[in-house]
C-alpha cells in the first residue's frame, strides 16, 4: 500500500471540503440574486448596455465579496441559532466544518476587500453604499433577530442595497429626477419583494424560530394573520411598483402585460396564505417569490432591447 499517495488524496479531499463549506458559507443562492440585482440596475440605470462593463464587473466582484462577509459574519453570530433549528443545522459551523475564528476572519478580509474593490475600482458613492448595506446586515439585522420581529424591516433595507449599487456604479451622480425615481422604484421593488418571501419561510418554519429565541412574525403573532397581512400588502404595493418601469421605460404594451399579470398572480397566492395560513400555501407564496424576483428582473434586463417594439 502506497501510505503518501492514500494521504496525499485524503489532503485533497480535505482541502476541497474545505473550500466547499466557504462557498457555502457566503449563502451562494442568495448573493446570486443579489447580483442578478446589481447587473440589472447597471444596464437599466445605462438604458441598455453599460459603455464600461469593466465598472459593472468591478461592481460585481465588489458586491459579491461584502455580501460573502455580510453571510459570513451573519452565520459566526447566529452560530448558536443554527444548531438549534433543522434548517440551518447543516451549516458549517454548528457542523464543525468550519471553526469560528475561519469563519470570522473570512468575514473580515471579504469586506475589507470588498469595501477596496469598490472604493478605487468603482466609486466611492457604491462603496458607501456596500459599507451601510454591511453594516444593516451585520450589525442591526443580525442582533434585532432574536429582540423584534421588526427585524425583517431592517433586513429587507439591506437586502435591497445592492440595487443601489448597481445603479450607483454606472451612474454616480443618480442623473435626472427621473433617473431617481427609476433607481427608488428599483430598490422598491427588490424591498417590498421580501416580505411575501420572508414571511412564507416564517410561517414554514415557525417552530423552529420559537425554539431557537428567534423573533419572527409567525413566532410573535402565532395565528399568522399579521404575517398574512404584511405578505399581501407588500404584493399589492408590488403590482403599481412593477408597472411603473414600463411607463418611465416606454417599454410598451408586451411587457406592461406580462408584468401586469405576474405580479397580480403573486397578489392571488398571497391573498391564498392570509386567508388560509398553512405549510401549504406557505410554500406556495415561496415558490412563487422565487419565480417572480428573476423574471421581473429578466423582462427588465430585456425591455431596452426587446420591448419597445412589442
Amino acid at each position: 500500500m502506497n501510505l503518501p499517495v492514500i494521504a496525499m488524496e485524503h489532503q485533497r479531499t480535505g482541502l476541497g471540503s474545505h473550500l466547499a463549506a466557504m462557498v457555502e458559507l457566503t449563502k451562494p443562492r442568495i448573493a446570486l440574486l443579489e447580483l442578478m440585482t446589481v447587473v440589472v440596475a447597471a444596464c437599466v440605470a445605462s438604458s441598455g448596455v453599460p459603455a464600461d462593463m469593466v465598472v459593472v464587473l468591478n461592481a460585481l466582484v465588489g458586491t459579491a465579496l461584502v455580501a460573502s462577509s455580510a453571510s459570513a459574519l451573519n452565520q459566526w453570530l447566529e452560530r448558536d441559532i443554527d444548531a438549534k433549528m433543522q434548517r440551518t443545522a447543516h451549516r458549517p459551523l454548528p457542523t464543525g466544518r468550519l471553526s469560528e475564528r475561519e469563519a470570522f476572519w473570512f468575514g473580515v478580509i471579504t469586506v475589507v476587500l470588498g469595501t477596496g474593490c469598490l472604493l478605487w475600482l468603482v466609486n466611492l458613492t457604491t462603496a458607501l453604499i456596500g459599507v451601510a448595506t454591511w453594516i444593516l446586515y451585520v450589525g442591526v439585522y443580525t442582533p434585532m433577530k432574536k429582540r423584534t420581529s421588526s427585524n425583517t424591516l431592517i433586513g429587507a433595507i439591506a437586502g435591497a442595497g445592492p440595487v443601489l449599487m448597481g445603479w450607483s456604479a454606472v451612474a454616480p451622480s443618480w442623473g435626472s429626477r427621473e433617473d431617481m425615481l427609476l433607481a427608488a422604484t428599483l430598490f422598491g421593488i427588490v424591498f417590498f419583494w421580501q416580505f411575501p418571501h420572508f414571511m412564507a419561510i416564517a410561517w414554514m418554519y415557525r417552530d423552529e424560530y420559537s425554539r431557537a429565541g428567534v423573533k419572527m412574525l409567525t413566532v410573535t403573532e402565532p395565528t399568522g394573520r399579521l404575517a398574512g397581512l404584511q405578505a399581501v400588502a407588500s404584493a399589492a404595493l408590488l403590482v403599481p411598483l412593477s408597472l411603473l418601469p414600463a411607463v418611465m421605460m416606454k417599454t410598451g404594451p408586451i411587457y406592461f402585460l406580462l408584468v401586469l399579470f405576474l405580479s397580480v398572480a403573486q397578489l392571488i397566492v398571497a391573498s391564498r396564505f392570509l386567508f388560509c395560513p398553512s405549510d401549504q400555501s406557505s410554500r406556495r407564496l415561496l415558490r412563487m417569490s422565487l419565480i417572480f424576483l428573476p423574471l421581473l428582473f429578466g423582462l427588465l434586463w430585456l425591455s431596452p432591447f426587446v420591448f419597445p417594439w412589442l
